[in-house]
C-alpha cells in the first residue's frame, strides 16, 4: 500500500520563469541553502536538449526525527531526489525519485507546470513507498505529510526567488 502525494500552486509569472524558479542551479542552490538541512547538497546539475536534469541530496538531523523512525534508524538521514524535467509545448514536466538512506522503499512524484486561466499552475502527484513490515503504512504516511510540507516550502521559496529575480 503506498501513500499519495498531491500539491497545488498558481503563480502570476510566466511558465518560463516558474519553471526557472524550480529548476534553476542558482535557484536550487539558494533552496538547498535555506531549507536542504545537514550536508545538502546539489550533486549534479545537467542541461539537456529539452530540459534538464538534476540530483539534490537534502539532510534531516535525528533529533527532528519521530520516534518510529529513530527507533528503525540511528543517526541523520540523507534523502536523494534525481529530477528529470522535460519542455513539450508550451509546459514542462518532471520527474522525480527520491531515496532515504537506510529506509528500504521510495518516493515517485509527477510535476506539471503549464498556462491555466491566465495563471501558471504547479500540479504535483505521487507516492511513498516504504517496505517495512507492521509499520510501512505508518511510516508511509509520515512521509507523504512531510514531502507535502517540503513542496509547499519550496514553493514558497520560488516565489520569493521570483520576486527578488523578474
Amino acid at each position: 500500500m503506498a501513500s499519495r502525494i498531491e500539491h497545488h500552486a498558481e503563480f502570476s509569472q510566466g511558465v518560463d520563469e516558474v519553471y526557472a524558479a524550480q529548476t534553476s542551479e542558482p535557484a536550487l542552490r539558494a533552496r538547498l541553502a535555506e531549507i536542504g538541512g545537514q550536508n545538502a547538497a546539489l550533486l549534479d546539475y545537467a542541461p539537456t536538449a529539452d530540459g534538464v536534469r538534476f540530483t539534490l541530496r537534502q539532510g534531516v538531523a535525528a533529533d527532528k526525527l519521530p520516534s518510529i523512525v529513530r527507533n528503525l534508524h540511528s543517526g541523520d538521514l540523507a534523502v536523494d531526489r534525481q529530477e528529470t524535467w522535460t519542455r513539450s509545448g508550451g509546459s514542462y514536466t518532471g520527474t522525480a525519485r527520491g531515496t532515504v538512506s537506510g529506509v528500504p522503499g521510495e518516493i515517485n512524484v509527477r510535476t506539471e507546470i503549464g498556462a491555466e486561466g491566465g495563471k501558471t499552475v504547479l500540479r504535483a502527484t505521487g507516492e511513498v513507498k516504504i517496505r517495512i513490515p507492521l509499520v510501512g503504512g505508518k511510516l508511509e504516511g509520515f512521509v507523504a505529510d512531510q514531502i507535502t510540507k517540503l513542496l509547499r516550502r519550496e514553493v514558497e521559496l520560488s516565489a520569493q526567488w521570483l520576486e527578488r529575480n523578474p
